[in-house]
């Protein structure tokens, strides 16, 4: 785990096994509590063309939001034929390109995807997901089933590392936002305002504002554990005050926005040209991070979802 402090100060090496040592009594770790579910399923067109089905979303009715890998879009109302048996029917194509399907499988959706899909590993993993993955892919926390991606940050921790947190008096705080498989799209836009974020639930309970509002009131420090509670934090603040909120949210963090809900940022290395990267550059600055990220090169770090971690402190101007 590499340490960046804020302003100059020297880069730090660290293990995440450290963390205890690197924080104080009174400080607050929030997660993501978000369960990812086995979303990628596969399937072959009337006209024998192969499909690649990735759920975004459940709907009501059996219906989903979903990504498709095709070579010729299909046609609404036409049918796909699972390998796992059971049609997928073909709805609409909405404008930001997700598909809307209705799944006849005998059973509701939530329940037949449990035994029916494969884990949606990251693309940038060439290889099938295997048995291990269900539980491997998940963080220790998880317990909310609706995300296509892992909060991978939250991969660090096992029960080990959290109960001597806990014996040195760090506090536990969860956010629910469900990961979609657009976290893995670049920007492809000149200019980022251009760029169309993704929308993803969250929710952001009203015990953990009111956690977060003790904790600063007796100087402890929020810490966010990945860039998923980062964004759920950021989409509750209202007029400067993090309010309960649960719904959909598209925010976009990139440089020039400022973060006000935490006070540092445990995350891991991202892809290049990613909205995860600009959001870091965001809170820490710009030329900070490519420097870290400089420094983790030379060192051999390891990259993506289940590479190292860093512990962001946030650019001076910022405090």
């Amino acid at each position: 785990m590499l340490v960046v402090p804020p302003g100059n100060a020297a880069f730090a090496d660290h293990l995440v096994r450290d963390l205890p040592q690197l924080l104080r009594a009174g400080d607050l770790l929030v997660f993501n509590d978000t369960r990812v579910i086995p979303a990628r399923l596969f399937g072959v067109k009337a006209t024998g063309g192969r499909v690649e089905i990735m759920v975004e979303r459940l709907l009501t009715g059996d219906e989903a939001r979903v990504q498709l890998g095709v070579s010729k879009p299909p046609q609404p109302g036409s049918r796909i034929r699972l390998d796992v048996g059971g049609e997928a029917e073909v709805l609409e194509r909405a404008c930001d390109g997700f598909w809307r399907l209705r799944f006849h499988v005998g059973e509701p959706l939530d329940t037949w995807l449990l035994h029916a899909g494969q884990m949606p590993l990251p693309p940038y993993i060439q290889r099938e997901p295997e048995a291990e993955d269900a539980e491997r892919y998940q963080t220790v926390f998880a317990r909310e089933a609706g995300a296509v991606a892992a909060p991978t940050a939250g991969l660090h921790f096992d029960h080990a590392l959290l109960d001597a947190l806990r014996a040195q008096g760090v506090e536990f705080g969860h956010i629910t936002l469900h990961v979609g498989a657009g976290t893995f799209q670049p920007v492809r836009v000149d200019d980022v305002n251009h760029h169309r974020m993704h929308s993803e639930w969250i929710d952001v309970g009203a015990e953990l504002v009111d956690k977060v509002r003790r904790v600063r009131s007796t100087g402890g420090r929020v810490i966010a554990v990945g860039t998923t509670v980062v964004r759920a934090l950021e989409s509750a603040m209202v007029d400067g005050q993090l309010r309960p909120f649960a719904g959909d949210t598209s925010i976009f963090i990139y440089p020039g926005y400022r973060i006000c809900s935490v006070d540092a940022l445990l995350t891991n290395f991202h892809l290049p040209e990613s909205t995860l990267l600009m959001l870091v550059s965001a809170f820490a600055g710009k030329s900070r991070v490519f420097a870290a990220y400089g420094h983790a090169v030379r060192h051999r770090y390891r990259f993506f979802s289940y590479g190292d971690a860093m512990l962001l402190y946030p650019r001076e101007d910022t405090a």
